[in-house]
């Protein structure tokens, strides 16, 4: 049974290596599923494709709702298509509570860039997961780079969480931010900032352009007072308008330049050693809560351990201590 799966993702594998777009979009359903077969069909095909993976440039997209992330997405992803690159948007849409589906559905925001023979995008619902990145992101992430796409971008939900876990799977964080908004600054994180390698101030045009232009400003005098993610690598702040397209293109050469660094100093080899080693990490915790939910004792046990909690006879800490005490034992 398993040399025939073996076999049948090597098949699916080398289909997907040829570029072949309905394989990549099974494959990502794949990786997507919560089902043990799937998920032991995702790992065979996953496996196959790890030695194709890795030689993508990898972007991280966020900002606040109304930023412009689509926008700017669609029409950054035209001009690279332009100079004859292939690009990939993993776009995590907010979930409803209710269906789990998506809510906004990034293809038809993006209905040239979608229509667009080099580009592929897959958004996927964020569900549950903490910072609206898809707990699978970064196993499609793998999969967009095997099936040859060398720019990938993941577009999160918007301001929160969502940043670290971006940055948990991106060489370049970019964080976009509107201008004409009051007080920009009060309206992002410190947090945000510091993980960004780049800023680009959106809607810089008609009468936001004299706004845009003192939001980059604060926005560069505020990154100057704030310690560098890496050693003599600095942020930059950019203006972009994605409407009028102006800024597009330096942004780009602003984020291969950046990244032309990180490689010749060593820090992307640095980077991406550490996020794999995050990964390894989350996935200990996740692959955890499964087995608890997916085995009926231990489900019950911290069912009745979460009433607890929840009627405040029992602390979280000490609840889950002894959940994982009775997990040792089964």
């Amino acid at each position: 049974m398993r040399e025939r799966k073996v076999k049948a993702g090597d098949a699916f594998a080398a289909a997907l290596r040829s570029g072949d777009r309905r394989a990549l979009a099974r494959a990502i359903t794949l990786v997507e599923s919560t089902r043990i077969r799937d998920r032991d069909a995702a790992e065979i095909l996953l496996a196959a494709l790890l030695p194709n993976t890795g030689r993508a440039i990898r972007l991280g997209i966020s900002g606040a709702p109304g930023a412009g992330k689509s926008t700017f997405i669609e029409a950054f992803g035209t001009y690279l298509t332009g100079l004859g690159r292939r690009v990939a948007v993993l776009a995590v849409d907010p979930s409803s509570r209710r269906s789990g589906g998506s809510i906004l559905g990034d293809k038809t925001r993006m209905e040239k860039l979608a229509r667009d023979p080099l580009a592929f995008i897959r958004p996927s619902p964020s569900g549950a997961t903490l910072g609206g990145v898809a707990r699978r992101t970064r196993e499609a992430l793998l999969l967009v780079e095997a099936a040859g796409y060398d720019t990938v971008m993941v577009e999160t939900v918007g301001v929160g969480q969502s940043e670290t876990a971006v940055a948990d799977m991106v060489d370049v964080f970019v964080l976009l931010v509107s201008p004409g908004g009051g007080d920009d600054l009060q309206g992002i994180k410190r947090g945000v900032m510091e993980m960004a390698d780049m800023v680009l101030v959106t809607k810089a045009d008609g009468d936001l352009a004299t706004a845009a232009n003192r939001a980059a400003s604060d926005y560069q005098a505020a990154l100057h007072l704030m310690r560098p993610k890496y050693s003599g690598l600095s942020p930059n702040v950019l203006k972009v308008s994605a409407v009028a397209g102006h800024g597009v293109a330096e942004a780009w050469s602003a984020m291969t330049a950046f990244h032309q660094d990180l490689a010749a100093t060593g820090h992307l080899n640095a980077l991406r050693e550490d996020q794999a080693r995050r990964w390894f990490w989350s996935e200990i915790q996740a692959v955890l809560n499964d087995e608890i939910v997916a085995d009926p004792h231990m489900a019950a046990k911290a069912a009745g351990l979460e009433a607890s909690v929840v009627q405040g006879r029992a602390l979280p800490h000490a609840a889950a201590r002894a959940l994982i005490r009775d997990f040792r034992r089964a």
